[in-house]
């Protein structure tokens, strides 16, 4: 399970093309501690939601019976979003990039996902 996660975290990273060494400003953590989780780690769930957060990802646990449904959707990677999806999608208005931008003023400043 585990090698599971660090998979895919270190499979995130390079998506969005990032070295090792970028996990230092994303997440405050040293190429050397970041190789280290991703080969062999054993992280807190804190630490965890960190890299995901570094990563613009989010953790969450999926219920067996659901697991081909989501892993189905994540694979059509490239195609149409599914609209019944993308209807559940809530638009962030102005005064929520207002919050956003004072919950995290580093918001766009590293190129990623916002």
């Amino acid at each position: 399970m585990m090698n599971s996660i660090l998979h895919q975290i270190k499979q995130r990273r390079l998506t969005l093309g990032l070295k090792q060494n970028d996990m230092l400003l994303r997440v405050g953590v040293s190429r050397q501690q970041y190789q280290r989780l991703e080969s062999k780690g054993n992280p807190r769930l804190d630490t965890l939601e960190l890299i995901a957060k570094g990563l613009n990802s989010e953790l969450m646990l999926i219920p067996k019976e659901k697991l081909g449904a989501v892993m189905a959707l994540l694979e059509q990677e490239g195609s149409e979003p599914c609209k019944e999806y993308v209807s559940q999608v809530k638009k962030p208005t102005e005064e929520d990039a207002k919050k956003s931008l004072s919950d995290d003023p580093w918001r766009d400043l590293l190129g990623g996902e916002p």
